[in-house]
């Protein structure tokens, strides 16, 4: 590849629900300290240093109820060559595109990336009272963003949960959507479920896992080849770091959805879905077989087409 990898060396994590924060690699420079130790874990002193980080491209903005943060490459409205939407997965957040972004806003597209909410910077509303967290609550809310930042005709690329409520969206809104694209993603009833989201169904254990708040960038990381680099590490924890509400909107999602369900109507979908179609994959997910990939491609190859890319992960617009 000519790209170099965007994350540090292949040194793996070692890491279980109950471990110490400190067990993973990318956060031991943030989070000890040895000149200073008496800045070692104080959540105050991290807040300040990090606060500012991974803004990149992007804005907050009011859209009906809810504060989402959104991230839109500067002069892009009058990209001619049409508009890109990336949606992230979960636990991430739309910065993980900020490279891709970039390169597609010079290559004469449009690009716009959204934290949903819950996620990243955007809003995390109370679960229940005021925001259910399910497939048809996250759709609507999405067409509300579309529709404020005057999206008419999006690709979409996806992440895991709450991007797959995006190939959902995708379904019920064929007319809108002229290509997709797909990273590595859960597609067929075969997919397992990767262990971070098991854990978060379980009572207690998930309310546990849930306020971590290195729990994304070890999600990250337990699926690629590299580990982050500190700078990019601080940007993930950040959401977490600051809230309590983050955690418990990702438990809250993983709780409602129904995996086997979600994953029957994408496969179903699919076999007659129209619009051209890319599958790129990472393959060297930990979570994913590049089976997923070759499975969905059967389904529709008319239309589906996939490009396996070696050195990248379950999050390939991360690595590379």
């Amino acid at each position: 590849m000519d790209a170099e990898p965007n994350c540090d060396s292949d040194e793996r994590l070692r890491s279980g629900p109950f471990s110490f924060v400190t067990d993973n690699a990318s956060s031991r420079g943030s989070l000890q300290m040895p000149n200073e130790p008496w800045q070692d874990g104080n959540v105050g002193v991290m807040m300040s240093q990090i606060k500012d980080k991974g803004r990149d491209f992007g804005s907050f903005m009011d859209v009906g109820e809810f504060s989402w943060f959104v991230r839109e490459t500067a002069g892009s409205k009058s990209a001619k060559k049409g508009t890109i939407v990336f949606l992230h997965g979960a636990p991430s957040q739309s910065y993980s595109y900020r490279n891709v972004m970039a390169q597609m806003a010079d290559a004469g597209y449009r690009c716009i990336a959204p934290d949903w909410l819950g996620f990243g910077l955007s809003q995390a509303p109370q679960p229940v009272f005021r925001f259910s967290y399910t497939e048809e609550a996250y759709h609507e809310e999405l067409n509300k963003v579309l529709a404020q930042v005057e999206v008419e005709s999006p690709f979409i690329l996806q992440g895991f949960l709450v991007g797959s409520f995006g190939l959902t969206w995708a379904l019920k809104n064929t007319e809108r959507v002229s290509k997709l694209v797909i990273l590595n993603t859960p597609l067929t009833p075969s997919a397992p479920l990767p262990g971070l989201f098991n854990q978060l169904r379980l009572p207690f254990l998930g309310e546990f896992i849930s306020q971590d708040a290195m729990m994304a960038e070890k999600f990250i990381e337990k699926g690629s080849a590299y580990v982050l680099k500190v700078e990019k590490a601080d940007v993930y924890r950040l959401p977490y770091l600051g809230s309590s509400g983050p955690g418990f909107a990702l438990l809250e999602a993983a709780r409602k959805v129904s995996f086997p369900s979600l994953m029957s109507t994408i496969s179903a979908g699919f076999k007659s879905w129209s619009k051209p179609t890319l599958v790129a994959w990472g393959q060297e997910d930990k979570y994913l077989p590049k089976t997923q990939a070759m499975e969905f491609e059967k389904l529709n190859p008319d239309v589906i087409r996939t490009v396996l890319m070696e050195g990248a992960g379950h999050m390939p617009q991360e690595d590379w």
